[in-house]
């Protein structure tokens, strides 16, 4: 399958990689996905990676997979015609290749190769921003090239020479190389360690004002960071475009007829999630672990909705996110579905109290969800009148510091309060 180019080559700028893209079609794969969408999406990916001339793609059948080249020997000739034909210098293989394979590969092709893992990690690589990113990028990046170090190199028989100051005399190269990652990891760790100790002040110190947590998660691409956008006023980057945001996000927004929530915009999810990240990017989603409504944002005018959704609900199990976490499914994107299927979403949406159908774009659905989470959160708001004497100063204290007070007015005896409460916010203060 081909497509038009997408990106010119501007002879005043930097050259662009031509790149194809290559979806190996396993047919005793367990896990085998529709392969239509799979090239897609790696389509997708492949855009997301700067620098790329992405030509195009193909599904490749296979019936068994070749240990030692992964494709039959037909096959690769056939894909060595095109790649020289087409002047490929990078061909991206979304699934996993083993080091074997990518030698083998990169020698008869005459082309650098990458798997899908390797993928996502130089696209991670180029969008971290904050220092925690960078560090995790950094670390899952290296644990990969470590299980890579496996049989990958040519010169395995070779010792290291010099006075055996470093590593001993008998150090094989691999062995030389895989301590150095190991290093390597060590520094890192303790770094990223730091920046995560510095992340749990931030998070004591918003334990004691008590702001709920609401964590936006959801695929990659679904319009989490536009929902984002569009509830708090922040300007995230959006972009059509996989993994435009990498690293976590928060803001406070104050919920219409609820409490002072922090919004929590995370890494969107992508099937087949490389392990060395979901290690790595536990800390970046500490925020949706201590959670107290989860926000699943899904694209449901995609045709893989489903299959994302559950890739999505596995990757927050693997993460440890409390069963007892309340969360709401936000089916976004109603303003790209044919009208009789919107309307379709919409009736689904209001048969489920835990489904909420919304655009982002448009903000339909928006105030209804605003106010699914603060009563979720709370419970109805009602407001009431208090009257306390000047010696009740602990308790007005704790009304203002709860931000619940809408009007005060200083009378003979003391303080009368308009509060905006809770059930649970006024049993709360009568135990005072």
């Amino acid at each position: 399958m081909s497509r038009p180019q997408f990106q010119i080559d501007d002879s005043d700028g930097p050259r662009l990689t031509r790149a194809f893209v290559l979806h190996p079609d396993i047919r005793t794969d367990a896990d085998r996905r529709d392969p239509g969408p799979a090239l897609e999406e790696a389509l997708a990916l492949a855009d997301a990676l700067p620098g790329l001339e992405v030509v195009g793609g193909s599904v490749i059948q296979l019936r068994k997979v070749s240990a030692g080249q992964l494709f039959g020997k037909g096959k690769i000739e056939e894909l060595r015609e095109m790649i020289e034909a087409e002047e490929i210098e990078l061909v991206l293989i979304d699934g996993p290749v083993t080091p074997v394979q990518q030698r083998n590969l990169e020698k008869l092709w005459k082309v650098k190769l990458l798997d899908r893992t390797g993928l996502i990690l130089e696209i991670f690589s180029d969008r971290a921003a904050t220092r925690e990113g960078v560090l995790q990028v950094e670390m899952a990046a290296l644990n990969y090239q470590r299980t890579r170090l496996v049989r990958a190199w040519t010169h395995l028989e070779r010792q290291r020479g010099g006075l055996g100051f470093v590593g001993g005399p008998g150090e094989t190269q691999i062995e030389a190389d895989r301590r150095a990652i190991d290093e390597q990891l060590v520094r890192l760790r303790r770094q990223l360690d730091k920046v995560v100790k510095t992340r749990a002040l931030h998070r004591a110190a918003r334990a004691k004002v008590p702001y709920p947590i609401v964590a936006l998660v959801g695929y990659t691409n679904a319009g989490k960071s536009t929902l984002f956008n569009r509830l708090t006023g922040a300007d995230v980057m959006v972009k059509d475009m996989l993994f435009a945001t990498l690293d976590p996000t928060m803001r406070s927004l104050t919920l219409e007829d609820g409490p002072e929530i922090i919004l929590s915009d995370t890494v969107g999810f992508i099937s087949d999630l490389p392990t060395e990240l979901v290690a790595a990017f536990r800390a970046t989603l500490e925020e949706v672990l201590a959670a107290d409504i989860v926000l699943h944002v899904r694209d449901i005018s995609h045709a893989e909705t489903e299959n994302q959704a559950h890739d999505v609900r596995e990757i927050l199990t693997s993460l440890g996110v409390p069963k007892e976490t309340r969360t709401f499914e936000v089916w976004n994107k109603l303003d790209l579905m044919p009208p009789d299927r919107a309307d379709a979403m919409r009736e689904r949406a209001a048969r489920d109290d835990s489904v909420l159908a919304i655009s982002a774009i448009t903000g339909e659905g928006l105030d209804k969800l605003q106010a699914t989470v603060a009563e979720a959160l709370q419970g109805a708001l009602r407001t009431s009148q208090i009257e306390l004497a000047f010696s009740e100063g602990r308790k007005r204290a704790w009304l203002f510091d709860h931000d619940i007070v809408i009007e005060e007015e200083q009378t003979d005896a003391g303080f009368l309060l308009t509060v905006r409460w809770s059930a649970e916010q006024e049993a709360a203060f009568q135990r005072l």
